[in-house]
């Protein structure tokens, strides 16, 4: 494993001295060694491992990741067709934190249903690092289970096998005779009742990976990767081919994938740069729901590949629910962003007006995001894409000294206390940055900071550091009542 991330792992991304010095001070201020520690490790992960949890329709998906999870967010209904807003969420097992991408969505198709199955499990496996397969051991395995097996085996993924709905004794032999599909033990689960899911997780921890392949930018000289993302027909694939269209150098198509997620290496300013392309979702109007649902599937595998998101809003039309689902997601998987409005060229003078009001009501969340107006039809302003990327890496990778950003933080309390709440004034007594890609802080408090004075310090922190481009995430830590210095 690569040293960086092992050096990172063990006090977030503090040197040695300047972790020595900030748990000096966490004892002077009455803070647990242990908790400080426990603190820095969880903002200072890196990107996390992925698990895909896939498998045929009603086999119980999503009431595992419901299991995995440890609360009921994945929606669980007998239907097919419920369409959902997220489909990766954040676990933790034994002191580890992972990704789980629930690929239990939208199951029917007009396809059939082995090839919507497969198509699911395609997208959720490429952006995977380790695969939960879940098979209803009640029914044994079926040809789509077996469809599901082949793909399985060409991604090379690692794989932990969960027989679902063994409830009892009598259902363990069940389980074994999954045994015939080849992928090693059959783990017997039931995910609604919680039975034997402790020990599949096991297997997972050993099959995930410390942390995720791709140690970002750490590969010297490999391109940096950016996905383009957007809603449907807002011109991802012409933005795309404008780009590539300049001096496209290779493009390799990735192997395993029916349908076309395509890697291009692309030079823009003199730079070789990866553009993970999710443009290829084919829309077909009666399965219009099923198609926004891979559309989300596409779009959050391809932020997991990436550092940058790149979103593509279509500037004629008013910003939609749909473009702020795709940049939440974004800012979720704590990729870097820029906002690209396209078909600039097309608006006169009074939808400029409005855009700019929208943009400033519905977008007020991600001010921080570095615009470009672009035209991918007549190429318009594309040369200005590349240095808003470059700055938003550099945002994503800024991480300020620990000393620096104390004294930073003893001006703001000075000029701008906490508001007095019951008698009591918490204060931030000292923080760290203890991760980057994107910048992760823990400050540690006197006593609960309210989400205003959170927002108003992370806003200073951007006035004072740059930041742009980036999410920015702060934890906050309270100390305990026992043993105040005096």
């Amino acid at each position: 494993m690569n040293d960086q991330i092992h050096s990172g792992d063990e006090h977030g991304e503090l040197g040695d001295a300047e972790y020595a010095e900030f748990m000096e001070l966490a004892a002077l201020e009455g803070f647990d060694a242990e908790e400080v520690e426990g603190a820095i490790g969880e903002a200072g992960h890196g990107p996390l491992p992925v698990l895909a949890v896939v498998g045929r329709p009603n086999v119980g998906k999503s009431t595992l990741v419901n299991r995995i999870i440890g609360r009921r967010e994945a929606v669980v209904q007998d239907k097919p067709g419920v369409t959902r807003d997220r489909v990766t969420y954040e676990a933790e097992w034994a002191g580890r934190r992972f990704k789980v991408v629930d690929t239990g969505g939208w199951e029917q198709d007009v396809l059939g249903l082995d090839a919507s199955v497969a198509a699911q499990a395609e997208y959720a496996i490429e952006a995977a690092d380790a695969v939960v397969f879940v098979v209803d051991s009640t029914v044994g395995a079926t040809d789509t289970d077996e469809a599901v097996v082949k793909l399985l085996r060409r991604a090379g993924k690692p794989v932990v096998l969960c027989a679902n709905k063994v409830d009892g004794q009598s259902g363990e032999a069940d389980a074994t005779a999954l045994w015939s599909l080849g992928l090693g033990q059959p783990h017997p689960v039931s995910s609604l009742h919680g039975r034997g899911t402790g020990d599949m997780l096991d297997a997972v921890l050993e099959a995930l990976p410390e942390a995720p392949a791709q140690t970002f930018g750490a590969a010297a000289g490999g391109p940096r990767r950016i996905a383009l993302i957007g809603r449907p027909n807002v011109g991802k694939s012409s933005l795309l081919n404008k780009v590539a269209n300049e001096d496209r150098v290779v493009v390799n198509e990735m192997a395993g994938t029916t349908r076309d997620p395509v890697d291009e290496l692309i030079q823009l300013g003199g730079i070789t740069w990866k553009f993970i392309d999710t443009a290829g979702i084919r829309r077909r109007v009666h399965l219009q729901e099923g198609a926004d649902y891979y559309a989300s599937l596409r779009t959050a595998a391809a932020v997991e590949k990436a550092e940058v998101a790149v979103v593509l809003i279509d500037a004629s039309e008013s910003i939609s629910v749909q473009d702020q689902r795709i940049i939440t997601m974004a800012v979720e998987a704590g990729r870097a962003m820029v906002v690209a409005f396209n078909k600039w060229d097309t608006l006169d003078e009074e939808r400029r007006y409005y855009l700019e009001r929208e943009i400033e009501t519905e977008l007020a969340q991600i001010a921080w995001a570095p615009r470009v107006n672009v035209s991918a039809v007549t190429g318009r302003h594309m040369e200005k894409l590349v240095p808003a990327i470059e700055t938003a890496l550099e945002g994503w990778e800024t991480r300020v000294p620990t000393g620096r950003l104390n004294a930073f933080l003893g001006e703001i309390v000075a000029s701008h206390p906490h508001p007095i709440r019951g008698g009591k004034q918490p204060r931030i007594l000292f923080g760290t940055q203890a991760g980057t890609k994107p910048p992760r802080f823990v400050l540690f408090a006197s006593g609960f900071l309210e989400h205003g004075y959170r927002r108003f310090v992370e806003r200073r922190l951007r006035e004072e550091f740059g930041f742009e481009g980036t999410p920015i995430h702060i934890s906050v830590r309270v100390r305990e009542k026992r043993g105040r210095k005096k």
